[in-house]
């Protein structure tokens, strides 16, 4: 248990703002029109802790200004540690907690030397977006997506296609990006098992949320008032 983590995405709309809490390296995205133009600009809405990103990496050694060691490239990819690329998840508590980091978790992903601060946080990045009439669909999607698929890309395929089925649309389009660099069919990548299937793609969630402005702004006056808040300000 003390292995096992997760990231998390959740958006909440309140008074016709947009409210994204990102934790680890899921993204979400805005279908945004652009005037009359029938064009639809893409918009990243969150951005992800993920030790490649170098603005995580300094993130990391400001908060580690002891450790020379607490990012580390393997293989061309940095990883925090050398262990796991995202700096902030739910879970993971092995590198959160020094008393977890021992057997019986596989020698591999144990840290050699004890620490006394927690290496990885569980506290998510909060923005908010005030919600325009031309804002027009969100895409919520797990890093598995964005590894196969760039913003524009999944943007495009959602509004050039019927609304239902946009999200099983945004997986198939992922993996079969993801079987075109391994040089295989699609059909071929489907028939292998999903416990190898990891070896060739990353684990995919996607949810399209479509934005009816109608109801957003008959659920824009509350009474009482709403007040959000970050756990951070407590």
């Amino acid at each position: 248990m003390a292995t096992v983590g997760t990231c998390c995405l959740v958006g909440v709309i309140c008074n016709r703002t947009l409210f994204i809490a990102n934790l680890g390296d899921s993204r979400v995205v805005l279908g945004k029109k652009v005037g009359n133009t029938g064009v639809v600009a893409a918009i990243q809405l969150s951005a992800e802790h993920n030790a490649n990103i170098e603005s995580v990496r300094q993130e990391l050694k400001e908060l580690h200004p002891n450790d020379p060691q607490i990012v580390v490239l393997r293989h061309g990819v940095w990883r925090v540690k050398g262990v796991i690329q995202v700096s902030r998840s739910i879970g993971d508590v092995y590198l959160k907690d020094s008393q977890f980091n021992r057997e019986p978790i596989n020698p591999k992903f144990r840290l050699p030397e004890p620490f006394d601060m927690p290496l990885l946080s569980a506290n998510p990045t909060i923005i908010s977006h005030p919600i325009h009439p031309n804002d027009s669909f969100l895409i919520f999607a797990s890093d598995g997506l964005w590894e196969h698929l760039t913003n524009e890309k999944a943007v495009e395929i959602v509004q050039s296609n019927p609304r239902a089925g946009s999200a099983k649309r945004l997986v198939k389009a992922a993996l079969q990006e993801a079987a075109r660099r391994r040089e295989m069919r699609y059909s071929d990548l489907r028939k292998i098992d999903k416990k190898v299937r990891r070896h060739f793609h990353d684990d995919i969630t996607v949810i399209v949320l479509f934005l009816n402005h109608d109801l957003i702004s008959r659920g824009s006056v509350q009474e009482p008032p709403l007040s959000v808040r970050s756990a951070l300000e407590y």
